[in-house]
């Protein structure tokens, strides 16, 4: 059975096919997937150049969505033929944060998705919303849940709040989705107008180039009078802290979800004093969080944007365009 692995060499050439054994037969509590589909994301890629390192050997992606071939003893849950998409973290099925760092994190701690089919622990995966296909699905495991995360369990967004969101990746979008949905007010950044267009097409109340408005957290301000952002989804790091404190409203919360422009760094915390800001980590979340996450996603008739499909064998091809940073929303691989 082929599959894709991360060999010797620097950067994207270490990625190179495989052949793997056969996983067989569900144990009690397991069932056997047949995968169809993964989704790109900054982790994936950071694991796949070795910016995150991990063994020689290690078959990449967190996202894993396909269809159960069987389900071992004692397994109620799910029955052959159900549509299933993975979770990022396996062993934490709610409650608070159970471990530091991606030790048990498919793709990087054990081995992920990037194959034809896997045995695993029941509790490794969840249903998908009705509807949706395997790529579609294969985007919920990392983007969706993190998203969804940030807007609905850490700043309760309501019908009329003001979200602030950083750039058209995956995480992004699916944050603009989501807080459309939830009737809140949304703002983007995006150094194109042509996705800031796309952006508007999806909800956008207002759209900021900060090509041309580069003190775009003034900006925020300006489009909402004065008050600023309820919940800003940061997705840069450190290098965007100084225009997040600008942007964010009076004890409005900084959700600090990524570091695409580096995480050491000096900033001034004195707007987080005088606004009396929140400001909250987290990475995507946990089993119950997902299960939550696919039924606010059907509830709300959500589906996700796919900008570009690779097959698996084109892993490498794939990362190099996430790479361009050309992509809006998500970008799949299908087998």
């Amino acid at each position: 059975m082929d599959a894709m692995a991360i060999g010797s060499g620097e950067g994207l050439a270490r990625l190179r096919a495989i052949e793997v054994p056969d996983p067989g037969e569900p144990g009690p509590g397991q069932i056997r997937v047949r995968l169809h589909a993964t989704s790109l994301n900054y982790h994936d890629y950071s694991v796949a150049i070795g910016r995150i390192p991990t063994v020689e050997g290690r078959i990449p992606m967190a996202d894993g969505a396909g269809v159960v071939e069987s389900v071992g003893a004692s397994v109620t849950e799910f029955r052959a033929g159900d549509q299933v998409v993975s979770t990022f973290y396996p062993d934490w099925l709610e409650g608070p944060p159970r471990s530091v760092g991606f030790g048990s994190v498919p793709g990087d701690g054990i081995d992920g998705y990037a194959r034809r089919a896997v045995v695993a622990a029941a509790t490794s995966f969840t249903r998908v919303p009705d509807g949706w296909s395997r790529a579609e699905a294969a985007t919920i495991t990392t983007a969706g849940v993190t998203a969804w995360r940030s807007l609905v369990v850490d700043a309760e967004v309501k019908p009329g709040e003001i979200v602030l969101v950083l750039g058209t990746g995956g995480v992004s979008i699916f944050a603009l989705q989501i807080a459309v949905g939830l009737g809140a007010e949304v703002i983007v950044t995006s150094s194109s107008e042509e996705k800031l267009d796309r952006a508007r097409q999806l909800g956008a109340t207002h759209t900021i180039n900060y090509r041309h408005e580069p003190e775009w957290g003034r900006a925020v301000l300006d489009r909402t009078d004065g008050k600023g952002a309820d919940c800003v989804v940061e997705v840069g790091g450190v290098g965007n802290f100084p225009q997040s404190f600008t942007a964010v409203a009076l004890g409005g919360l900084v959700s600090v979800i990524g570091g695409l422009t580096g995480f050491n760094a000096e900033f001034d915390t004195r707007p987080l004093l005088f606004k009396q800001v929140r400001m909250k980590g987290l990475i995507v979340g946990s089993r119950e969080h997902q299960q939550h996450c696919v039924d606010t996603l059907h509830e709300l008739k959500i589906q996700p944007v796919i900008d570009r499909r690779f097959d698996l064998h084109e892993l490498k091809a794939a990362f190099q365009y996430q790479e361009s940073g050309a992509h809006f929303g998500k970008i799949t691989v299908e087998w």
